[in-house]
């Protein structure tokens, strides 16, 4: 049985949380992690912990995505895992949203999957060999009210994660889509007392992407459901 390896890592859309956890979690299993987010001043201790390089990148923009793969590539070497971690919300009642606010959020959920994607593609298609994998969120798969443009960013991302899947997938990268269903536990947001284990922990989020990326091939699922097991859905 052909257990997938990989050795350098690159998420985009990096912070605290679910990065940080999949940066450490990489890291621990010997795997060069590189960092990318708008501001990166914030991954100084995370890139001082995992040994991670920290690049600044609009993931929304075409040149910025190209230039930071170009980057990673001659700095520690064209990543053959890479993670989109990346969206944004713009939250109201549907005929106060401003358009503009709108289009960004579906640049960043959507848009900049699909750049980043492409880049990670076209390295790895060579080697016939690599990860790519998408984080997702309810709105996923349920669109709610005065959340429409999240909802539009990430059934976007879905669907791209769905049509690469069944492209990339024969010819050796895998491509898998998460649906993170609820809130995820950080310092300033836990949960009730009286309600134990009713958020998502991050690390155990990042050991399922880590189960998913040590799947054979003979045996690869294209997305996976995460929930608290009092999450309703």
């Amino acid at each position: 049985m052909d257990i997938p390896s990989y050795k350098i890592a690159l998420i985009v859309g990096a912070g605290e949380g679910l990065s940080a956890s999949l940066a450490r979690l990489f890291a621990r299993e010997k795997i060069q992690v590189a960092l990318a987010a708008r501001k990166i001043e914030k991954l100084g201790a995370l890139c001082h912990e995992t040994g991670a390089r920290a690049y600044a990148c609009n993931a929304a923009e075409a040149d910025d995505v190209e230039r930071l793969f170009g980057l990673v590539e001659r700095e520690i070497g064209a990543p053959d895992l890479v993670v989109y971690n990346a969206s944004a919300r713009a939250r109201g009642t549907f005929v106060d949203l401003v358009p503009a606010d709108v289009a960004q959020s579906i640049m960043i959920s959507a848009f900049g999957g699909f750049l980043v994607a492409q880049q990670a593609a076209k390295r790895m298609l060579p080697n016939r060999h690599g990860a790519i994998l998408f984080t997702g969120a309810s709105a996923s798969v349920k669109g709610y009210a005065q959340s429409a443009p999240f909802a539009m960013g990430k059934f976007g991302l879905r669907g791209l994660a769905q049509s690469l899947a069944r492209e990339l997938s024969p010819q050796g990268i895998h491509v898998a889509h998460f649906v993170i269903d609820g809130g995820i536990r950080s310092a300033a947001r836990t949960e009730a007392s009286d309600r134990p284990d009713s958020m998502l922990d991050p690390d155990a989020i990042a050991l399922s992407y880590w189960n998913v990326l040590r799947q054979p091939r003979s045996a690869w699922t294209w997305e996976m459901e995460l929930r608290p097991w009092v999450e309703k859905f």
